[in-house]
């Protein structure tokens, strides 16, 4: 399709802007309609966080009512219940005694539920490295806090003509729905408070432990503590046991003019020194606490630097909030593992170090493996490198890779084998630079076996059936270490562990493991092995889905219905019609299985609802595709809310209409809002943040493990990404960013024309300049076939 080029607007200049970076970010994006992402304060892949907690499972919701306390321990965007907020701290006034607002002799009165305080979204600050909210029960108290990597601050100041205040230390509660197990509190001296609390944590996953430790600006005046039977004045110490048992101190101090108390707080996932040696380290300078606006400069300051890697020109107010807030969210995780000294709580239970580099922990890896690990290899290649020598540290401790690792355990959520895709690209993108040998083998065990029974790790629960048969059993009865397993998804799990060893191919390849690359490569095609050509979609009168196969390798049919596409039978968070797009290594042959290529496209147009968004993309968007955040079944459409479906805009392009996908992107980027409500279903440790910007940039990484990354219309004029090491690569897009949907006419890098729907990595890695010509009307650029990049395993056939 041709369309005339538009003559190039004057270059527009990527420069630093002059607005504060740290203040551009909106922390509230996403802390509504279930993106759980958490409002308050964070380094980046800080160890501690510091956040309101409400009802919300999160942790915290944009509209809930009270604020229980603040928090400090959170992971942002998750999906399940018990996701931190260990330590609830909350100031207050009153009295505290016998028949007092807090009843000595009322436990009840020290629940943190009852005591919370209402709070005024007017004047609430929420920045990077920043947050600021009035509670405005008893009088009023504005309540401030900011974050290093391990250390944090508070500043709670009390409403004119208070002259003494108390803040309650809460470690027998957490976030709703997450289970302290047991906690003990110490008062220590006239400044300081500390003790520990095991929490069982994370879709009723295994217990862990937080120690913890806060020192205050000034002497407390009074202090006490409480536990079941009450509050015990001048009591320094106190033990809780089971969930919702009450326990904790208060503190009580007189005010001054300044009306301000300031705390520093540490925590550790170690021991208590580790959580002292933290404070000290970070919390002090010369052996005196810091400041709240001393901490705070240095936290935003942090942030600044982080943000300014990347650079944008072009757009609103609003869209370059939208933009930095999601990089702001990309950057928050993984999360520091390790304390000052180097020292890490590993997944044997033994305390390891850290000497000279980070170990992370807090991997979501069913999420990040889609986006935000490529973009964090991309723009933070230091920081991936010791990711990847992380999760090799859990191989070594654990006997077998993670799935998604909490703290210091595996959680076994979620299903699939995404560490494959996870450490593949991270190898791609030069991560494993010298453990290349390491993290083969650790590869090869996941993808060949299966850990025995008294391993914590799950791995590949599905691979007896699969490495035998090609597919993984769909089998509702499959014992679980966790909430989830493979077998319980035989349908959607056959075709991530295909995605999964294709990935592993080119790794195999690379390093001369010939034989293994082969079988790898032949086990790439095993999509075909849940193919049931015969499947029709009533409705719509597609025919041909994957489709879940049972023990006795029979295809998988209801007991009061025939097999529908849209069921929840056999896919993992979402349906037959979002996973079957899940085949970016052999996109010929899917295409073939469904008809060919113009059948391919015609369906895609019907899962896109191509002409309704084209016409109205942002209402298209609202109420076309899935709308809940959790409304993955009976659904035919696109789920931008949930990641199984995130890369399927670009199987346009590779199919041959490149000017869909950015019409797609359009109209999806329309969901990413300067808003409370502003991310489109949980943001997932990043995922989604990360796949707006690399729908922003003109990027995509659309197969794991090929290095290539698929090129799109981007939403500003410029962009400039620092890729480490003094490397920058240049986004040029005059035009980008208007009210319709934005073409690419012709593309090129470093002056020389690129035909090709692709650059690899192997390229871009060095920096350049990618310019990308815009138009409002489609044109023939990467239409041909030879633009396309080739199957990564391609197969021969149509399926069953």
């Amino acid at each position: 399709m041709l369309a005339a080029v538009l003559a190039l607007p004057s270059v527009v200049s990527a420069t630093p802007p002059a607005a504060d970076l740290a203040a551009t970010v909106n922390t509230f994006i996403g802390s509504k309609d279930d993106g759980n992402t958490f409002p308050g304060a964070s380094a980046p892949f800080g160890l501690i966080q510091v956040s309101p907690i409400g009802e919300h499972y999160s942790g915290w919701r944009y509209d809930d009512p009270k604020i229980h306390g603040f928090g400090h321990s959170f992971i942002s965007g998750a999906g399940c219940w018990e996701q931190g907020g260990q330590v609830s701290v909350l100031p207050v006034t009153g009295t505290i005694g016998p028949g007092g607002d807090f009843d000595t002799a009322d436990a009840a009165s020290f629940d943190h539920t009852r005591y919370g305080s209402k709070y005024a979204h007017d004047g609430e600050i929420g920045q990077a490295g920043y947050y600021k909210v009035r509670l405005t029960d008893r009088g009023g108290i504005d309540a401030e806090a900011t974050a290093l990597t391990r250390a944090a601050a508070e500043r709670y100041t009390f409403a004119p003509g208070s002259d003494s205040g108390h803040v309650l230390v809460n470690i027998g509660q957490a976030n709703a729905k997450h289970e302290v197990v047991g906690s003990v509190v110490h008062v220590v001296g006239d400044r300081a408070v500390e003790g520990k609390l095991v929490t069982k944590s994370f879709c009723g996953g295994r217990q862990y432990t937080t120690w913890f430790r806060l020192e205050f600006d000034r002497p407390f005046k009074a202090f006490g503590t409480w536990d079941k039977d009450g509050g015990v004045p001048g009591s320094r110490h106190s033990m809780g046991a089971q969930w919702e048992v009450p326990n904790g101190a208060w503190l009580s101090f007189d005010l001054g003019p300044s009306r301000s108390v300031t705390a520093i707080s540490a925590i550790s996932h170690v021991d208590a020194e580790g959580a002292r040696r933290n404070l000290e380290a970070e919390g002090k300078r010369d052996g005196r606490l810091l400041g709240f606006d001393e901490m705070r400069e240095q936290a935003q300051d942090a942030w600044r630097r982080e943000l300014a890697t990347v650079r944008i020109a072009g757009g609103g107010d609003d869209d370059r909030t939208v933009f930095y807030t999601a990089l702001y969210h990309a950057l928050l995780q993984p999360l520091t593992g390790n304390d000052a000294d180097g020292r890490y709580r590993g997944y044997d239970d033994e305390i390891h170090v850290a000497d000279g580099w980070t170990y992370y922990e807090y991997f979501s890896l069913w999420d990040t493996y889609r986006s935000q690990n490529q973009l964090l290899a991309m723009l933070r290649p230091q920081r991936s490198r010791d990711i990847a020598r992380s999760v090799l540290k859990i191989h070594e401790q654990m006997g077998w890779l993670p799935r998604w690792g909490y703290a210091n355990f595996e959680t076994n959520i979620m299903t699939g084998d995404p560490v494959t895709p996870f450490l593949v690209d991270l190898w791609k993108f030069g991560a494993l630079d010298g453990r290349e040998e390491q993290a083969w083998q650790a590869l090869w065990q996941n993808a060949s076996g299966r850990p025995p029974a008294m391993s914590r790790a799950q791995g590949r629960a599905g691979n007896d059936n699969y490495l035998a048969h090609g597919f993984v059993t769909y089998d509702r009865a499959f014992p679980s270490k966790g909430m989830d397993v493979d077998p319980h998804h035989g349908g959607s799990a056959t075709l991530e562990y295909a995605l999964a060893d294709c990935s592993l191919s080119q790794m195999a390849q690379a390093l001369g493991e010939g034989e293994a690359a082969a079988t790898l490569r032949a086990r790439g095609g095993n999509w075909r092995s849940i193919w049931d050509a015969s499947v029709v979609d009533d409705d719509t009168g597609f025919r041909g889905f994957p489709r879940p196969r049972t023990e006795d390798g029979g295809w998988y049919t209801p007991p009061h219905a025939g097999y529908d596409p849209r069921s929840n039978h056999g896919f993992h968070e979402g349906t037959a019609w979002q996973y079957q797009w899940l085949v970016q290594q052999d996109v010929p042959g899917l295409a073939a299985a469904m008809g060919g290529e113009v059948a391919a496209l015609k369906r895609l147009d019907t899962f896109f609802a191509y002409d309704a968004l084209l016409a109205d993309p942002a209402h298209a968007a609202r109420k076309q595709w899935v709308v809940g955040p959790y409304s993955y079944y009976n659904q035919y459409r696109y789920n931008p809310n949930n990641e199984p479906d995130l890369h399927a805009p670009w199987l346009y392009t590779l199919l041959g209409e490149p000017w869909k996908t950015s019409a797609v992107l359009h109209a999806a980027q329309t969901l990413f809002t300067n808003a409370p409500n502003g991310v489109t279903g949980n943001d997932d440790l990043g995922t989604m943040s990360a796949w707006y910007l690399f729908s922003a940039v003109g990027l995509y990484p659309l197969m794991p493990g090929s290095g290539e990354l698929v090129l799109h219309a981007p939403r500003f004029e410029r962009i400039e990404l620092d890729l480490g090491n003094g490397r920058t690569l240049s986004v040029r897009a005059p035009g980008a960013g208007g009210e319709g949907p934005r073409y690419p006419q012709q593309v090129r890098f470093n002056g020389e024309p690129v035909e090709r729907v692709w650059l690899d990595w192997s390229r871009l890695r060095a920096g350049g300049e990618l310019e990308i010509e815009l138009g409002a009307e489609p044109s023939d650029w990467g239409v041909a076939a030879s633009s396309r990049p080739a199957a990564v395993c391609a197969t021969n056939g149509a399926g069953s």
